[in-house]
């Protein structure tokens, strides 16, 4: 559990990044700087960076946000970033694969995850003794 001024909070995310149109462009070499940029990033936003994966055409991050953080706003400056910083580092590669300066798809799938599964917050939603 984490604490922010008035609240407590424990708010975890699984974040997929897509390269654009699922080009399989991202060697390892391109891996090891987007984890360092992302990381870079996310300590910027105050944005816990806990894991990361990637493949040829995707990387995973697990992450923890505090409730002052806009997941859009966030996953947006996240995403042009590093394609800045990856596209300049490694132009001559990514040349191969896209004609304009891009890196991303515009779409990104965002998880929320938690220690108890659905099934249990709903029982124990139920099993509150509400007022008759």
């Amino acid at each position: 559990m984490n604490s922010h001024y008035h609240c407590v909070y424990d708010m975890k995310f699984h974040l997929v990044l897509v390269s654009k149109h699922c080009k399989k462009c991202f060697t390892s070499e391109i891996l090891e700087s987007l984890e360092v940029i992302l990381n870079t990033q996310c300590e910027k936003w105050g944005v816990e960076f806990m894991e990361f994966i990637g493949e040829a055409d995707h990387v995973h991050l697990l992450l923890g946000f505090n409730p002052t953080i806009e997941p859009a706003k966030f996953i947006n400056s996240l995403k042009t970033v590093s394609s800045r910083l990856v596209r300049k580092q490694y132009s001559e590669h990514l040349n191969n694969y896209y004609s304009k300066p891009v890196m991303w798809s515009r779409a990104y799938c965002l998880l929320s995850t938690g220690d108890a599964p659905v099934d249990v917050l709903k029982d124990y939603f139920l099993n509150q003794n509400r007022p008759q």
